[in-house]
């Protein structure tokens, strides 16, 4: 897999000028990456990023008045977890955390994940990070963690959706879809992997992150009009099952962009103020130990 390096989130984002967060907010998906010096990144990754560590998120978290936050693993630092649980560490109780585990992991290794914050595993099924994970693995990692009410991270194409109705069926625990599956949002809300996008959150097992309009906008940089739609549609769906994230520091992006921006969005995808509480508070509050 060949190496690639990508660029640095912005150095100053605005804050929010259209709302003002409410107390408990979280960002529910953010990356802590390095610094690579301390905790080095995977060999073999798709990509390599810049340090992006605990400090540089801190200081967004206060731009953005945001106190809460979960870090999900992400390729590049692959099975080794160590900066992420260092993150949490340091949120004492305000930070949760998404691992990426293989069969080498013993159980007691997920309960000290599980003791700093963990609540979680992801899989990535998109091409561009190495495809579909083996199943018959997935399965018995998934029957690993959920004695420990750990929910499932799934990282999909929406094309692919369609291929894994089995697997959605199947599932014996929460789980979610990153980034509202990357649905290609020029071919309209009624293409199929969007419909069954929905039809796939109107299952109580099932949330989705409305998150990456960043990826998913067809005309570039913002304002990212073209995919309130999608997020709408999604919120109205399901709105106690709908999660919201910077993705900062924004891996393999078109465009880098400012974090203001994408939670400015939010009054766009949500313009009751209840809604986005439930959204930015309550929401993540019901699957992670925030304390």
């Amino acid at each position: 897999m060949l190496e690639r390096t990508i660029p640095a989130p912005i150095s100053s984002p605005h804050p929010p000028t259209a709302f003002s967060p409410p107390r408990g907010a979280c960002d529910a998906h953010c990356h802590v990456f390095g610094p690579a010096a301390r905790f080095p990144f995977a060999t073999g990754r798709a990509y390599t990023p810049p340090d992006s560590g605990i400090g540089l998120f801190e200081r967004l978290q206060n731009r953005l008045g945001l106190s809460r936050a979960v870090f999900v693993q992400a390729s590049c630092h692959g099975t080794d977890n160590l900066a992420m649980v260092d993150a949490l560490r340091r949120g004492r109780g305000r930070y949760a955390g998404v691992a990426m585990i293989d069969e080498s992991i013993s159980t007691s290794e997920i309960a000290k994940l599980h003791d700093v914050g963990v609540r979680g595993t992801r899989f990535n099924f998109v091409a561009h990070l190495g495809g579909a994970p083996d199943l018959d693995v997935f399965w018995r990692l998934v029957d690993r963690v959920r004695p420990f009410g750990w929910h499932i991270v799934l990282h999909f194409d929406a094309k692919d959706l369609s291929r894994y109705t089995e697997l959605f069926d199947r599932m014996p625990c929460p789980y979610i879809i990153d980034h509202m599956a990357r649905v290609p949002v020029a071919e309209g809300l009624h293409q199929e992997p969007f419909q069954q996008l929905l039809g796939l959150i109107a299952d109580e097992r099932c949330w989705v992150k409305i998150s990456g309009a960043e990826r998913l906008t067809a005309h570039g940089p913002p304002p990212y009009d073209d995919v309130v739609p999608y997020a709408r549609a999604l919120i109205a769906a399901a709105p106690d099952r709908v999660l919201w994230g910077t993705d900062w520091p924004h891996p393999n992006v078109r465009h880098m962009p400012d974090e203001g921006d994408l939670l400015d969005l939010l009054t766009q995808f949500a313009p009751d103020a209840a809604i986005r509480n439930r959204i930015l508070v309550s929401n993540p509050e019901t699957l992670y130990d925030f304390s």
